[in-house]
């Protein structure tokens, strides 16, 4: 079997539904039957690592269709040798191989002093796919961060050695995924919950020739060794930032791998088959791409970063319907807020997201019922003509003297719950309000 020779790398959302497209793209390079891996490790220190597990193989199945066999190998230090050599080999094996959360700190903790690094950059060399994204994805550089240690408990801000596999095809790099990230709100935590304050301070502790690589979240970068080429993909940009200043690659450009090698040639334009969208800069991520990967064409398609997001967003569409009495609108919404619980279903970074999401479908359902009940036209637009025709033949008895007929129209309009009130202008009709 001819195999490709890639390294690809995600940002965030590597099991969401702004990945699909680049995972099937990868999975497409190989030869059925493939045979791929989920390195298990970053999330391995967590009690729900089976479940991550779990998820993980059933977004392959059901949206790449590719069966995905898990390494076992959450623990190695102190695990069985047997087991441990049992997931390297399958990791030894793999055609493709998969990385995803957790934490960066114990994923190079436990591959220390075994031939994980050695393994994956053998598979770049003879053949095979490598997709590390997340926290996996920060161990890819010389340098990586300790998130948890710094953003979470407090840690002075410093460097680890990373496994440097970038290091091995001359990119000399500390790689930062959730570039964008912006949880923080008012407070910044771009740059992997970092902040501009502290990656500048972590910025000078790194070696003259390393650079930051930054990969915004949903945001890919297929590193092809055979073509020799980088393809930015999904619905951010790369960074490439020397000493504070910044040049953002955006989605849907290819160039060549050497501007990684060579980061001084980010000023140059060496973007092929197309114009360069490049922007240099030193402050926000810039957006505007479609998560196929393609530039933007025509109306821009609309993305969420997650499923909350993308709930929050559905609900205001589907309000918004019923208030213009657009039924099929508003079913429109129910039923793409579905569609996105299962996408998202997937994303092991939900949290309490799927439960709210449900909470809203289901309150779009009553609201739809409310409408079925009621209708979602004003009574008055639907019954309007109809009491005016009384109300003129009303008139017209009253004109005659024929008050008798004129109490019977009245109060048959009352028994329908529609009061008719005489006066200057003439008869003016309304709905009884108790």
């Amino acid at each position: 079997m001819t195999l490709p020779h890639i390294l690809a790398v995600m940002g965030s959302g590597e099991t969401a539904p702004t990945m699909v497209t680049t995972h099937r793209m990868l999975a497409g390079k190989l030869q059925k039957p493939a045979r791929a891996v989920l390195l298990d490790t970053p999330y391995g220190f967590q009690e729900n690592a089976p479940e991550l597990a779990t998820k993980a193989v059933e977004y392959f199945q059901t949206s790449i269709n590719l069966e995905l066999e898990v390494a076992g190998l959450t623990e190695i230090i102190g695990a069985d040798a047997l087991t441990v050599e049992r997931g390297l080999q399958k990791v030894a094996d793999a055609h493709y191989i998969f990385a995803g959360p957790g934490s960066p700190t114990y994923a190079l903790r436990q591959w220390s002093g075994t031939p994980l690094a050695g393994l994956l950059n053998k598979k770049l060399r003879d053949g095979g796919i490598v997709t590390f994204a997340s926290a996996a994805a920060l161990t890819l550089g010389r340098f990586t961060l300790p998130v948890y240690e710094i953003y979470k408990v407090g840690e002075d801000p410093r460097w680890l050695e990373g496994l440097n596999i970038l290091g091995d095809i001359g990119v000399n790099v500390a790689l930062i995924p959730h570039y964008n990230n912006a949880e923080g709100g008012h407070h910044d935590t771009r740059f992997c919950y970092m902040g501009e304050r502290r990656l500048a301070m972590l910025e000078r502790e790194l070696p003259d020739d390393v650079f930051v690589l930054g990969v915004d979240e949903h945001t890919g970068m297929v590193i092809d060794l055979d073509l020799q080429t980088v393809t930015v993909v999904g619905k951010g940009v790369v960074t490439i930032r020397v000493h504070g200043s910044s040049t953002q690659i955006a989605s849907g450009e290819s160039f060549s791998i050497d501007r990684l090698r060579d980061p001084a040639s980010t000023t140059r334009d060496t973007n092929t088959g197309a114009t360069s969208r490049s922007k240099t800069q030193a402050g926000t991520s810039v957006a505007g791409t479609t998560v196929t990967g393609a530039p933007e064409t025509g109306s821009p398609a609309i993305f969420d970063n997650n499923l909350r997001e993308a709930t929050d967003r559905l609900n205001t569409v589907f309000a918004t319907a019923l208030s213009n009495s657009d039924a099929d609108g508003a079913a429109r919404a129910a039923l793409e807020l579905d569609d996105a619980i299962a996408g998202w279903s997937g994303d092991t970074l939900q949290s309490d997201a799927t439960d709210h999401a449900r909470a809203v479908l289901r309150s779009m359902i009553t609201r739809l019922a409310a409408a079925a009940t009621g209708g979602l036209r004003d009574p008055r637009d639907v019954l309007g003509p109809f009491v005016q025709v009384l109300l003129d033949l009303r008139a017209q008895v009253r004109s005659d003297k024929r008050f008798d007929l004129s109490d019977i129209i009245r109060d048959r309009l009352i028994a329908l719950n529609i009061e008719v009130r005489d006066t200057p202008d003439g008869a003016q009709w309304g709905f009884r309000t108790s």
